[in-house]
């Protein structure tokens, strides 16, 4: 644990709640030239930071969103080349997650009333001597360009504000204040285990024109995260005078489509100077295509004359590290609605969605989608900061996992169909399949050995809840959370029991976690998880099966427990084909939900559907994965037609149209389509078992594994599949291919052609 010299401060006035400090100090003298410098930043709120004038860093919306209750990360920025004999630090604060507006039930200030802003400076000489200086009640405190921020409302620049004079040495105003200590425990500092939140990219409008109702819109081409950047020339607009922009993801009727974003206002106000301006409103962000543009100097002559928008990209800097794509133009932007919609919502917190009054870290979406999202990217740090935040928030809850994290939740009344939280299947199961996703993935035992006890304090609090038949059919359910067949305003009555879904997955939590404790040589825990998921097998089997027709007789419950294994080899072989069935007569529409979507398509490839399986994936009508790509879709909708095949918006109130959480069938793309997998965590071992099909022509798969970049691309020529298998030093690669006898290959570049199967051949030919 670091011992701070430095101390949170709060400003005297509030200012809006955007307030700015500053510290002027002098460099010791005699020591030499500067070795280094470090700044170590955090606040309660947001916080950017600039030295003598120049920005600290390119980070955003620093420190996040933390159970701030037990934890506040800090960031450590290298700031040598800013300091000098005199230094002035400013640090400029916003309400963010600490205090603004969180959930829809428009409350705010959950965490604490006063902003807080800490910043220590380590600066080493030449000779070793080290000096240290930080925020203290020598600092003080002023009024910012910002007159009002949240992250669900937007916010208010008035340019007429702007100005460098407060980052000088001397500065000076009457209508600056002092700080005074705030009351906060520098032991709950941390660091940051996940990257910060930065720009991505920056994209311009591909078209701008006037709707129907006279106002003017802006498409990005392309549903985003972020902020628009604002660039009006000097005499465009006169002091005073006001652009606005409102942000939507969709359009309804030729017009922007508020209704999703609920009460979130996703509204920015810039206040001109009459000289030339920029406004980037860093203290806010919005999932948005759209744009509805108000007041803009000159109106949208002016606008398509001199651009003047342009939307930039923020997302946790995740680096991206496998690919996928394929003959099948359809199937590859599905893929990219996945990553897009994954880096949108991977904002500091994996959350459900980016842009209506919500935006939590809902545990059930990043169960489903941990190890789609741990192929797509780099996201270890990540979810491993995440992970912490729920081992925290379940420490203090007696072992209960929340349905979100951070759990801002337990501090807002819940609705009456929601009673009081519990442990729940699927979103309490966070516990245990987040970090055996990222274990498999990138073979780094800290994260089971980290995670261990919430892992088994998770499990021993379900077989609390289990009855005395063995099952786990006490309390509250999601269930299979979005059956397509549930009415829209009834998204909890899916088709499977949700009893059924519960067992299931608890059986699941408890075999991985036995098999973790296994792992970490934990032999008394392994034995107790390896009985516990006997147990809940034989009740399983007693209480919901009958010759392998399991209660509920539906796609999920069949997908669920032949994934999990928990069948008898003669019930999955009769489950199997049941599943087939109910496939086919649902005509090859998507009939699951967040449940036993993420495992649908591996179940019917593990009995011997194949074939349904690339029908159910290839599916253009509604509901299925390709039907919001027809619709246009660039990103993954929360609902399978959260846009109805009219262009009008789901009538349902809880609608997004980027919630990543069904994509998870990029994970069984990558794995069955591409034929990449790992057979050892970390890729040590790599699985090479393309399994073409859908008339699919060619796929081309990647991933940079700890070892380096292994890939596997596969092409059908005539009546041969040709696989070309790259694999990285340091590993080998277990070849499975149709026709011939598993082959193990080292490090290096591979090559093999084998007879096509025929439904391959004629499937591409037919195409």
């Amino acid at each position: 644990m670091a011992t701070w010299h430095a101390t949170m401060i709060a400003p005297d006035d509030d200012f809006g709640g955007a307030p700015l400090l500053r510290g002027e100090f002098r460099l010791d003298e005699g020591h030499g030239d500067v070795a280094s410098a470090t700044l170590s930043l955090s606040a309660l709120g947001v916080v950017e930071a600039w030295v003598n004038g120049a920005r600290a860093s390119e980070d955003l919306l620093t420190p996040g969103w933390t159970s701030y209750e037990w934890r506040v990360r800090y960031s450590e920025l290298d700031v040598t080349g800013l300091v000098g004999a005199t230094t002035v630090i400013g640090l400029a604060l916003g309400n963010g997650w600490y205090r603004g507006r969180l959930g829809w039930a428009g409350g705010s200030r959950y965490y604490g009333d006063e902003l807080g802003g800490f910043a220590e400076l380590r600066v080493r000489f030449a000779d070793g001597h080290e000096q240290v200086v930080g925020t203290d009640a020598s600092w003080t405190a002023g009024p910012s360009a910002t007159t009002a921020n949240d992250l669900y409302d937007g916010q208010d620049l008035d340019a007429r504000r702007f100005g460098d004079a407060w980052l000088e040495a001397g500065f000076a105003d009457a209508s600056w204040v002092g700080v005074h200590e705030h009351a906060f425990d520098l032991a709950k500092l941390e660091p940051y285990v996940g990257p910060p939140v930065h720009r991505q990219e920056r994209v311009s409008p591909v078209r701008v024109w006037t709707s129907p109702a006279g106002r003017v819109l802006a498409d990005f081409g392309q549903n985003l995260v972020g902020f628009v950047r604002v660039e009006v020339p000097a005499g465009a607009g006169a002091a005073g005078d006001v652009v606005t922009l409102r942000h939507a993801e969709v359009l309804e009727h030729d017009e922007l489509g508020v209704r999703p974003l609920r009460t979130a206002k996703a509204t920015d106000r810039f206040t001109l100077s009459g000289g030339a301006d920029v406004f980037e409103p860093t203290l806010t962000f919005h999932g948005f295509r759209y744009v509805e543009v108000e007041g803009w100097p000159g109106g949208i002559e002016a606008l398509l004359a001199g651009g003047g928008l342009e939307a930039v990209v923020v997302s946790s800097d995740l680096r991206r590290i496998g690919r996928w794509s394929s003959s099948n133009p359809l199937l590859n932007r599905l893929h990219e609605n996945a990553v897009q919609g994954m880096r949108g919502n991977f904002l500091d917190v994996p959350t459900d969605c980016p842009q209506r009054d919500e935006r939590l870290g809902w545990t059930g979406d990043i169960a489903a989608f941990a190890s789609s999202a741990a192929f797509l990217a780099d996201v270890d740090g990540f979810l491993r900061d995440w992970l912490r935040d729920l081992a925290q928030e379940q420490a203090h809850a007696d072992d209960l996992v929340p349905f979100v994290v951070p759990d801002v939740l337990k501090y807002i009344e819940h609705p009456a169909e929601f009673p009081a939280p519990d442990s729940t299947a699927v979103w309490s199961d966070a516990a245990v399949w987040v970090p055996w996703a990222l274990w498999t993935a990138y073979g780094d035992r800290r994260v089971l050995e980290d995670q261990f006890p919430s892992m088994a304090g998770h499990v021993r609090r379900v077989r609390s809840k289990l009855s005395a038949n063995g099952v786990w059919d006490t309390g509250f359910q999601f269930g299979d959370w979005l059956d397509p067949d549930a009415a829209p305003d009834q998204p909890w009555a899916a088709k499977a029991d949700p009893s059924v879904v519960a067992t299931i997955c608890a059986f699941r939590s408890a075999s991985l976690t036995a098999e973790a404790a296994d792992e970490l040589g934990l032999a008394a825990e392994a034995a107790e998880f390896w009985a516990m998921a006997d147990e809940l097998r034989a009740a399983f089997a007693a209480v919901y099966v009958d010759a392998g027709v399991i209660r509920s007789d539906c796609t999920t419950v069949y997908a669920l427990a032949i994934v999990f294994g928990i069948l008898s080899d003669a019930d999955r072989a009769v489950a199997g084909d049941r599943l087939a069935e109910l496939v086919a007569a649902s005509g090859h529409r998507i009939s699951t939900g967040f449940a036993g979507t993420p495992f649908v398509t591996d179940a019917l490839t593990e009995t011997g559907h194949l074939d349904d399986a690339y029908r159910l994936l290839l599916q253009t009508e509604c509901p299925s994965w390709l039907y919001p790509v027809t619709m246009g879709a660039t990103t993954i909708w929360e609902r399978w037609d959260s846009m109805l095949p009219d262009g009008t918006i789901n009538p349902g109130e809880m609608t997004s149209f980027n919630h990543y959480a069904l994509g998870a069938v990029v994970d069984w793309m990558h794995r069955t389509v591409g034929g990449l997998a790992p057979l050892e965590p970390g890729y040590r071992r790599i699985l090479v078992a393309p399994q073409p099909g859908g008339g699919l022509e060619w796929v081309d798969t990647s991933l940079d594994t700890p070892h380096g970049r292994a890939s596997v691309r596969w092409r059908v020529e005539g009546d041969e599949l040709a696989v070309d298998v790259v694999v990285p030093d340091g590993a080998e690669a277990v070849l499975r291919l149709p026709g011939t006898a598993e082959e193990v290959v080292g490090a290096g570049e591979h090559e093999r052609r084998v007879p096509a199967p025929a439904r391959i051949a004629a499937g591409v030919a037919a195409r």
